[in-house]
């Protein structure tokens, strides 16, 4: 029964997910940043919903750059529950991501990236606990691919605890540095314009 229900919450999921990217590659969201606040704005006081959707989506499915939408969150909900809706996103959808390769294996992950930057850090798997020390590092860090590696952590035997450890005190700093980076980007760029 529980197997049925799984295959249901993913289809239905993935549907979701599809009707989802489709409205927001129609009105523009992936390429221009302008339009995608203007699109998270329309939607009012379900707006922070929105917006806490469209950050799980974009971990489990990065095709927005996540920097982009954090900066935006900032902006669009300031600097407290910007943040709030940033983490709480990046939170649950790195879960998902993990919990996805976990069951489906390197194959789910090689959907959402190419080839040649899997085998960029695949490689780390063989270093056993090596891995988790760079994994946390990576995750504390700006910079690394950090939906990626949340994927490939779904390969190791790291326990579903230690991921959400490692994420839930890790991933704060990196989070702040690109949200306040970003959202200063952007908005020198509005002035410029």
């Amino acid at each position: 029964m529980a197997a049925k229900s799984t295959k249901y919450i993913t289809i239905g999921g993935t549907a979701f997910l599809i009707l989802f990217l489709y409205y927001l590659i129609s009105n523009g969201c992936l390429t221009n940043p302008d339009q995608l606040e203007l699109v998270i704005k329309s939607f009012g006081i379900l707006a922070p919903i929105f917006f806490l959707t469209l950050q799980i989506i974009q971990v489990i499915i990065p095709i927005i750059p996540g920097g982009i939408t954090a900066g935006i969150g900032v902006i669009l909900f300031g600097p407290f529950w910007g943040f709030v809706l940033n983490y709480a996103g990046s939170m649950m959808g790195s879960i998902i991501a993990f919990i996805m390769v976990k069951h489906y294996g390197h194959d789910f992950i090689l959907k959402f990236t190419d080839q040649k930057t899997y085998d960029q850090y695949i490689g780390w798997l063989d270093k056993g606990k090596k891995f988790d020390r760079f994994f946390s590092f990576a995750i504390l860090v700006p910079g690394f691919p950090d939906d990626l590696l949340c994927m490939i952590a779904g390969l190791t035997s790291m326990s579903l605890k230690k991921f959400i450890f490692i994420i839930a005190t890790c991933k704060p700093l990196a989070l702040i540095a690109y949200s306040w980076g970003i959202k200063e980007i952007i908005m020198r760029i509005g002035t410029m314009f």
